[in-house]
């Protein structure tokens, strides 16, 4: 079945869903999101395979982009497939999740070179209205406790307690990255354990603590300013922040999973902010 008749199954299914069950009507909202979660993956791995069909899902009178190096709308994004050596481009989306409009995307990409990124794509009424993203150049060797950038757990689970993570993830990011509160750290944390994905920081609470400890003794600074968005499915929670590392304007995008109400793994991208005179658009590395 093509997408645009899977698209009119599911309007249709509403429209008629007058006396429907919850249950029913959940049913019928969940294939949507699953649909738009498969329609974004299809997008990303157009970039690999030239595809023109998955570019349909994107609304090309009302295209919004906010990566600093493509112009914006949808020629933007032509123009960023057109300056890819052909057959270069690999593309494996590593992790797809939706918060309410929502998808955003963890992608083990290599352009222009080895990449990690996050991206967030906004739909409206079916589809892709807007796009954000922070990318990473990937590392050769895993961190010091053996893990890349993009291993570990890819489903979420406890759909119930998405806001009670997301509250809690937010709270983290606010006390500790953003205003310094480190006697409040442990309380985030069950004991010592904690997965670690940064390429340059161990496992473990304490691994975490040494790590910040060697940065500030060779003069690294990583202080993070205003939290822009907070996204999350289950027990995944992406918060989007903006700050500065080693005296650098940054993006920072942080995947916790939390585990029992505590935080128990972290992937993140980090990436410099272009002053707006060398951005590609108009639009702001940020403004969700």
């Amino acid at each position: 079945m093509t997408r645009s008749k899977n698209n009119l199954l599911i309007i249709s299914a509403l429209l008629a869903c007058n006396y429907c069950t919850a249950q029913q009507t959940a049913t019928i909202k969940k294939v949507g999101i699953m649909n738009q979660k498969q329609e974004t993956t299809d997008l990303l791995k157009s970039i690999e395979t030239g595809a023109t069909g998955p570019v349909a899902v994107i609304n090309p009178n009302k295209y919004k982009q906010h990566n600093q190096a493509v112009a914006d709308g949808l020629a933007g994004f032509g123009a960023l497939l057109q300056a890819l050596p052909k057959g270069a481009a690999k593309v494996n989306t590593v992790r797809v999740f939706q918060d309410g409009d929502y998808v955003f995307t963890q992608t083990d990409y290599n352009f222009f070179g080895p990449k990690i990124g996050f991206d967030i794509f906004r739909f409206e009424e079916g589809k892709i209205v807007e796009h954000w993203d922070n990318l990473q150049e990937k590392p050769a060797q895993p961190n010091p406790s053996g893990h890349t950038m993009t291993d570990g757990p890819t489903t979420a689970t406890d759909p119930g307690k998405k806001e009670a993570n997301k509250a809690l993830v937010k709270s983290f990011v606010e006390d500790i990255l953003v205003n310094g509160r480190m006697d409040r750290l442990a309380g985030y944390f069950d004991g010592d354990n904690y997965i670690q994905h940064n390429p340059q920081i161990p496992d473990k609470l304490s691994g975490l603590g040494k790590a910040l400890a060697d940065m500030a003794r060779h003069g690294i600074t990583m202080k993070y300013d205003t939290i822009h968005k907070v996204l999350g499915e289950g027990n995944f929670v992406l918060v989007v922040s903006e700050g500065n590392l080693a005296g650098k304007h940054s993006a920072f995008y942080d995947l916790f999973r939390v585990e029992n109400g505590k935080i128990a793994e972290h992937w993140d991208v980090i990436e410099p902010i272009l002053p707006q005179n060398e951005s590609k658009n108009s639009n702001g590395k940020f403004n969700f």
